[in-house]
């Protein structure tokens, strides 16, 4: 009985330490977040205000658009971007990312993966680890999976560039981006968005609208200068979202695994306080029933 009640001290011993560790790591993630929370937050309507603002000079201009990112073709030759965390312990947050560009991998573009035309570029070390071995026939872009490190515009824009010139370059067809978009603590969506050719984001063909703008310099040569600007814009949006949905996503497994440690230590409690008193019992029935024996 002294063996299991032993065992029954050190497991609750183990969890108390568990529950210190996860209760750090909400107050971290916590921590984290606001400032990640914040920066995606004051993102957002600038992004929004450049893509509104590129949609009203797209519908001023006649013809053709000459820029290297707006024109589709035949998708012969794909990339895909994974945007993942680098660190775990965040619940579900990975591996919804991963198996959305896992969907989009052998579905959609199954056909250039097979010939050899697929290329996964890494940002964040889960996507990493998982999938560099699932997709080890496709082109794998690692260059980038520290990127979490520095998270200021001309860093992320190294990313956005490489992928804008592979496309320009013809290496690229279609770049499609996979990452956690940030609702709110509780709530982050895994997307996978197309970011590349511009001209289905922005839905081009169909844009109705006429802004009564006077353009200095001219439309083409502001066009030429507003697009690079808002897909790097649009692409650190995708991070920041994503960094905000980590730190999201582990603040609240970090906060379901402390409630639970905290169930648990109820749970093991009882059943140490059980133990005890049987042990209590045995002894007392043990001592009556050798007085008995020697009274009789």
């Amino acid at each position: 009985m002294s063996g299991k009640l032993k065992e029954v001290r050190e497991r609750i011993k183990s969890v108390a330490s568990t529950q210190q560790i996860t209760k750090a790591m909400k107050m971290v993630s916590a921590s984290k977040l606001r400032r990640a929370q914040q920066a995606i937050t004051e993102m957002r309507p600038y992004a929004n205000r450049l893509d509104k603002m590129m949609k009203n000079i797209v519908s001023n201009l006649e013809g053709d658009i000459n820029s290297p990112y707006v024109k589709s073709r035949e998708a012969k030759k794909v990339a895909i971007v994974v945007i993942t965390s680098n660190r775990g312990l965040c619940g579900a947050f990975n591996t919804n990312i991963i198996k959305a560009a896992a969907l989009k991998i052998e579905e959609e573009y199954a056909e250039q993966r097979a010939a050899g035309n697929l290329t996964l570029v890494f940002v964040g070390k889960k996507g990493f680890d998982v999938l560099k071995k699932r997709y080890a026939d496709c082109h794998l872009v690692k260059d980038y999976v520290d990127l979490f490190a520095d998270l200021s515009f001309e860093n992320v824009a190294r990313v956005s560039q490489m992928l804008m010139d592979n496309f320009a370059n013809g290496e690229f067809d279609i770049v499609e981006v996979c990452y956690g978009q940030f609702r709110n603590a509780a709530v982050q969506e895994p997307q996978a968005v197309e970011f590349l050719p511009v001209g289905r984001i922005l839905d081009i063909s169909v844009t109705k609208v006429k802004a009564d703008y006077i353009f200095e310099p001219s439309k083409e040569a502001l066009l030429d200068e507003l697009i690079p600007s808002i897909l790097q814009t649009s692409f650190q949006k995708f991070v920041l979202d994503n960094h905000a949905s980590e730190h999201g996503a582990r603040m609240t497994a970090m906060d379901n695994a402390t409630t639970n440690a905290e169930e648990l230590m109820k749970a093991l409690k009882i059943n140490y306080n059980k133990a005890r008193q049987e042990a209590i019992t045995k002894e007392l029935s043990e001592i009556v029933g050798g007085a008995a024996a020697l009274n009789g």
